[in-house]
């Protein structure tokens, strides 16, 4: 007579024998894969912010058609909008080292050297040159009537710049931001490539490990889908503040008295 199992013991013959993923498996190596979002967190949202700054004063640039700022700065944009992301981060990664300059630099150690810091390189600015383009054009469709309401009441360039322009930019950018973001965080799973543990690269290392088909990427696809949502919700929450006044407004049906009245 076989001995009665143990609950875990139960688990384990399902885990392995009959359900479709191995579930004790993934739960076990969950930590790698917290680890690996936080990774993924830090690259998406320093090459945002960093990104975001860089942005702004390019976007102004562009949008008041600077002379030879304007057109240098379209050509950064064309250059890093028009090639893959991909490229850019192999560039950085492999191309820079091929050149004795930059070996023999005193960045080269500390930061070039470094796959983390040619990928936050990379994806700092490549999301620069997008959100430069469309905060660009939110920049350029601000209504004139309320730039001359700003000119009537005194205001100075720069103050009409941070009081009106840029505000009302960055409500009309929201929708179009929140894309980039998702982009980004879709564009990370890049850095697994460049040996950094990323979520994709902890899937990857998973599935390696163990010969699995599929348990470390469906993990990984979770973990992606998780934080989209979260970002979906804030974006929401945030177009629902900025953006509440520019939504049509729905007119209540008069009630049964009054349209017989």
């Amino acid at each position: 007579m076989e001995p009665e199992r143990t609950f875990l013991e139960y688990l384990t013959h399902i885990s392995e024998n009959v359900s479709p993923i191995n579930f004790l498996l993934i739960y076990d190596n969950i930590g790698r894969f917290f680890e690996g979002a936080l990774v993924t967190l830090q690259l998406t949202f320093l090459a945002l912010l960093v990104g975001g700054l860089i942005a702004v004063p390019l976007a102004i640039a562009r949008a008041y058609r600077k002379p030879f700022f304007s057109p240098a700065i379209r050509i950064y944009t064309y250059i890093f909008c028009g090639t893959p992301l991909l490229v850019q981060v192999y560039l950085f990664c492999f191309g820079l080292g091929q050149f004795e300059a930059v070996r023999t630099n005193f960045l080269w150690d500390p930061i070039l050297s470094s796959p983390w810091w040619c990928v936050m390189i990379a994806f700092t600015l490549n999301t620069a040159a997008y959100t430069t383009e469309f905060l660009r054009g939110a920049i350029e469709t601000t209504p004139r009537g309320e730039i001359e309401a700003a000119k009537a009441c005194g205001m100075s360039p720069f103050t009409r710049m941070r009081l009106v322009v840029l505000p009302n930019a960055f409500r009309r950018a929201l929708p179009a931001y929140s894309n980039e973001v998702i982009f980004t965080l879709h564009g990370s799973v890049i850095a697994s490539t460049v040996t950094l543990q990323d979520l994709l690269g902890v899937g990857r290392w998973l599935n390696g490990r163990y010969y699995l088909a599929y348990e470390g990427f469906l993990t990984a696809m979770v973990f992606y889908m998780a934080i989209v949502f979260l970002i979906s919700i804030l974006f929401k929450l945030a177009e629902k503040r900025f953006l509440g006044h520019l939504r049509p407004r729905v007119e209540a049906k008069p009630s049964k008295v009054e349209a017989a009245a």
